[in-house]
């Protein structure tokens, strides 16, 4: 197995591409990759075998910014039979059982890209895991338990229901999700859906344990953009006193809180109280990504706040290089101030044509 699969948001094939190109390069491993347009996935083909396997163990998953899934995958399988799918996959398997100890396997995900024709396979992968999984205990697999970081998940990657990439991912270096999707439901009471884009940016960003010491009702936060108060209202859900800077009007919900101050401002002019510690800053404003940047920075390098989530909204071309340009003016500011800093940006499953970055000073 010479091959990774990774998945990433319809319409980024490209970026993914370039993306894990760069990196793969980074780590001293080359190969090429191959790109079908609005597929919502790119498989890399090292050149030198077991490379692919070094990168799903090496290869910080976490600093990929437009992966959401990375695995190492077989030839594709093509022609299964529908009267027995399941013993070309076990055969596949046994053939790298003697590399890789299948004994660690953990947990089994029978998954397809996030496309509108690959969805209508996922009725199919949900019938199909049952049967698939039982077939793989018999082998002695997935048997380890869920706890164990040097465990592995086992994929089965549909393209067709007669056609599948066999592959597997290493539990320390992954997501958990089924997919790479992190779902979550809509809260009624939130004012906008983009409430989802930073609750999921915390989840994915912030140590589940530091979650109640980082964002808490004894911190203060800005929110710039901040109407109608769907980012607003996570942070105050979680307690923490609200500066929420636009011109427009905030959801009645929120001001009832007593937990927001509504600034009637422009978010590139506001400036934070006096005498006033601000802990977070947050920003989903609409502007080019190098302006956001700029922003950004200028309020760590001024003191204002030590840790931030924000969004860039990304150009129609040149997006891979874009997203570099403005993590490495970021980078560059604040290494120069003799600042040290936390830096990770993420393709989120609720971005649209936008990446979600999280920055916090150490």
């Amino acid at each position: 197995m010479n091959k990774l699969a990774l998945y990433c948001r319809m319409g980024f094939e490209r970026e993914m591409a370039a993306e894990i190109t760069d990196k793969s390069a980074e780590k001293g491993v080359f190969g090429f990759a191959r790109v079908i347009e609005n597929s919502g996935y790119v498989i890399f083909e090292c050149y030198q075998a077991d490379e692919a396997d070094y990168l799903a163990r090496e290869l910080d998953f976490q600093q990929l910014i437009f992966a959401r899934q990375m695995l190492v995958v077989s030839d594709l399988l093509t022609d299964l039979p529908q009267q027995d799918r399941i013993t070309p996959i076990v055969q596949q398997y046994q053939q790298i059982a003697d590399k890789i100890d299948l004994k660690q396997s953990t947990e089994l995900l029978v998954e397809t890209a996030d496309t509108n024709e690959a969805k209508e396979l996922l009725g199919f992968c949900r019938k199909f895991t049952v049967p698939l999984r039982q077939a793989l205990k018999k082998q002695g697999w997935l048997s380890a338990p869920n706890y164990a970081k040097c465990g592995l998940f086992l994929h089965l990657f549909f393209l067709r229901n007669n056609a599948c990439y066999v592959g597997y991912s290493y539990n320390h270096n992954h997501s958990a999700h089924l997919m790479g999707i992190q779902r979550l439901k809509f809260p009624a009471d939130a004012p906008s859906r983009s409430t989802l884009k930073l609750e999921e940016a915390i989840l994915t960003f912030i140590p589940r344990q530091k979650e109640a010491e980082w964002l808490n009702e004894n911190q203060y936060a800005v929110d710039l953009g901040a109407c109608p108060g769907g980012w607003t209202y996570q942070l105050v859900k979680r307690g923490l006193f609200v500066y929420a800077v636009d011109h427009g009007k905030m959801a009645a919900s929120l001001h009832e809180t007593g937990r927001i101050e509504h600034c009637a401002e422009d978010g590139f002019k506001f400036q934070p109280p006096k005498r006033q510690k601000i802990d977070w800053l947050v920003c989903d404003m609409v502007e080019k990504p190098s302006r956001i940047a700029e922003l950004m920075t200028k309020w760590l390098l001024n003191g204002w706040c030590h840790s931030m989530i924000f969004n860039l909204k990304l150009p129609m071309k040149k997006r891979y290089a874009e997203v570099q340009q403005c993590l490495q003016y970021i980078a560059d500011k604040l290494t120069q101030r003799g600042l040290a800093f936390q830096l990770k940006a993420k393709h989120l499953y609720h971005d649209r044509e936008e990446i979600t970055v999280y920055l916090r000073l150490l």
